[in-house]
């Protein structure tokens, strides 16, 4: 799937990475939303022939983790290792993401470099002692202010509540170590000055700049109170704050300290996809960290919204967890990882829900998409014995196929490899096969093949209609080639299959060595390809599942 070599050589890779989700639980469809967007968008610019390299992983250390852990009756470290081998990697899987790796903030590598880094903080200066009292989310893992508290009503009343887990906050008092986050708002407001897309999208940038300009305090690094976590190095008594270890990945999992080679060649990350209840960790306290340490920042955060199920925000916390594999057991996972960024404006909250798949599978995969590559392979069986025939009578009908597949591509392009913008790219290519429907629909091909078969209505067939019949199937049938390549990042497996059947790879190589930039370049198909109809793509579903 990799670009050649000739192609990376001296380049730094395009990276991208998910956060690294909490391990507390298993995975849920919010969890899944943001590694599918991951992995579309690095097989976007793998396709692109660029270098790539995909991180996700899992965030292990945090009083969370351990009030879980204990709660099960294990070490921390054990339900850690349980859930990540048992339900985060078998996902991911199934999901059929290609990452280039997967890092665990308990593994060594990773620990061992968040000491240097922190040391390095301290030793400059960056660093100090002192203490704190204030609301703490447990679920967060995260210091509150007295403004963003709710007031508790029925059980809670009387207590003060996560706005996010709507679960009451805790009074900690302790001493802590003490990053200068304060002294880093100016030279961040200048940075976002000079970078207007580092967040994204606009809503997210303007939250960011909203809290930026209010002015900062200095930020809490380390942990007094338990010891699940990464040692302080000049204090054993105290752990570093869950988020300082947590953000650390994204440059200890690419080498940093380590491989100077494999940093100079990655870092920074191009794309840091984050949910936007983590944005102001990745776009306020992130880059600070790196500026105070003299490192290059990420060239974007983009945070995805919320999916939401009844109004509420999917998550364990609040009951609307929905397990990924029960809508991939149903619909199939080509058809998972296409809805979710089909359906829903990446950046924005989007709502999920049985019918609307339901209604999108049937209309667009089944109806508009299956259909056309079943008639296509099925007409060019049956007529040409399976030898994809030449287009010898093209003319201002095929000219219309021709130049709608150079605008999808161009569209899908920008708007996927550039821009995020999933949903508009997907329906430039949909849009393109809805086309490729209207011209069969008004060549109709099967009246055609009436007068251009031999022994139909006319009984030595018609040279010309055999010429009309051969150029409307070949124009079809090069339109899906296209179609394959297009949709081979959001739908793999379904986009191989319609790439045997059409014959594509014995002439023209791989699927996954197709460039997106030659998918416009019409009549890469040869004549004589060989043709099958294949199995159905997108099957027929049962009743669904509404409960």
């Amino acid at each position: 799937m990799a670009a050649t070599g000739e192609e990376q050589q001296g380049t730094k890779a395009f990276y991208v990475s998910t956060p690294i989700y909490y391990v507390n639980d298993a995975p849920h469809l919010g969890h899944a939303y943001t590694t599918v967007a991951g992995d579309v968008l690095t097989r976007w610019h793998r396709q692109r022939g660029e270098k790539v390299w995909y991180l996700t992983g899992t965030d292990e250390h945090g009083q969370k983790i351990m009030r879980t852990a204990e709660a099960h009756g294990v070490t921390p470290q054990e339900w850690c290792d349980k859930l990540v081998e048992e339900a985060w990697k078998p996902l991911w899987e199934h999901l059929e993401i290609a990452n280039d790796d997967f890092i665990r903030t308990t593994e060594k590598r990773h620990t061992d470099r968040v000491q240097e880094f922190v040391q390095d903080l301290y030793d400059k200066g960056e660093i100090y002692r002192g203490g704190y009292e204030g609301p703490y989310c447990v679920g967060c893992e995260e210091y509150k202010t007295p403004g963003e508290l709710l007031d508790g009503e029925g059980e809670y009343a009387g207590l003060k509540l996560c706005p996010i887990h709507k679960t009451p906050v805790e009074m900690l008092k302790e001493e802590n170590y003490f990053f200068k986050l304060s002294e880093y708002g100016p030279k961040l407001l200048e940075f976002y000055e000079a970078n207007p897309g580092f967040v994204q999208p606009e809503s997210a940038r303007n939250e960011v700049l909203s809290f930026v300009r209010q002015g900062l305090n200095d930020l809490s690094i380390s942990r007094s109170t338990f010891d699940w976590g990464v040692r302080v190095p000049w204090d054993d008594n105290h752990v570093i704050y869950v988020w300082i270890d947590a953000l650390l990945n994204y440059a200890t999992a690419v080498g940093y300290g380590a491989d100077e080679q494999k940093f100079a060649g990655t870092w920074p990350a191009d794309v840091h996809l984050v949910g936007k209840d983590i944005l102001r960790f990745h776009a306020v306290i992130w880059p600070a960290m790196l500026m105070a340490n003299g490192l290059p920042l990420p060239g974007k955060v983009f945070a995805n919204g919320w999916l939401m199920v009844g109004g509420e925000k999917m998550s364990k916390s609040n009951l609307t967890g929905i397990k990924p594999q029960d809508l991939t057991d149903h619909f199939g996972v080509d058809a998972y990882r296409w809805y979710f960024l089909r359906a829903i404006q990446y950046g924005q909250d989007g709502s999920f829900s049985w019918e609307d798949f339901t209604h999108r599978y049937t209309s667009e995969l089944a109806n508009d998409f299956g259909n056309l590559a079943s008639r296509v392979g099925a007409m060019t069986v049956k007529y040409f014995d399976g030898d994809l025939p030449a287009a010898p009578a093209a003319g201002p009908a095929e000219q219309v196929i021709v130049d709608g597949l150079a605008h999808a591509t161009a569209e899908a392009d920008r708007r996927i490899g550039d821009e995020l913008d999933f949903a508009g790219g997907i329906a430039a290519v949909f849009d393109f096969i809805k086309k490729v429907n209207l011209y069969l629909t008004e060549q109709e091909p099967w009246k055609v093949a009436k007068a251009a078969i031999p022994g139909a209505a006319d009984a030595a067939g018609s040279p010309e209609a055999q010429a009309r019949l051969a150029t409307i199937l070949y124009t079809a049938a090069e339109a899906l080639r296209a179609v394959a390549v297009l949709l081979h990042p959001v739908m793999p497996a379904t986009s191989q299959q319609l790439w045997t059947s059409l014959g594509a790879e014995p002439a023209l190589g791989p699927l996954a060595d197709q460039r997106i930039a030659e998918a416009a370049e019409w009549g890469r198909l040869p004549a004589g390809a060989r043709v099958t109809k294949g199995a159905i793509l997108f099957p027929r579903l049962e009743d669904p599942k509404t409960d």
